[in-house]
């Protein structure tokens, strides 16, 4: 046989014409780029969804776990007004009502421990004397037992 072009034939075929063995290298290309393309597009989807919840984490919120389900709700139920809900929440600093409160409480029990059988008239001075003499001796009686 002859290897030789047909004389209609041009002389220079392009680069995308598939071979006549049928192996298309411009096909295997880009089935490899879309792929990397399709694992790049991804992992900026992921990127760019956890944003709240980044957000919220790096700044150390108290809303942090509210932000973390509202970034799970808008991805498994695709409403992203979920997403925005989450990354406005992580954007606003709520104030802090525990920490005052929890003072104010443990404050409140210290003041009602000091006084546990409330004031007596009559008797004040003697009281405390009693109970701590009491206190005192249970304290040995316990730490001999």
């Amino acid at each position: 046989m002859n290897e030789q072009m047909h004389p209609s034939a041009p002389h220079h075929l392009p680069f995308f014409l598939s071979s006549p063995d049928g192996s298309d290298p411009l096909m295997v290309v880009m089935g490899i780029f879309l792929v990397a393309v399709i694992l790049w597009v991804g992992t900026l989807y992921w990127k760019l969804h956890s944003l709240p919840e980044r957000m919220a984490h790096k700044s150390q919120k108290l809303q942090f776990e509210i932000v973390a389900v509202l970034g799970l709700i808008s991805l498994f139920t695709h409403m992203h007004i979920f997403w925005v809900a989450g990354l406005l929440l992580a954007m606003i600093d709520l104030p802090d009502f525990g920490t005052p409160l929890r003072a104010i409480a443990g404050s409140v029990e210290r003041i009602a421990d000091a006084t546990p059988n409330g004031p007596t008239s009559s008797s004040e001075g003697a009281s405390p004397d009693k109970s701590a003499t009491c206190d005192a001796a249970t304290e040995k009686g316990q730490s001999r037992a």
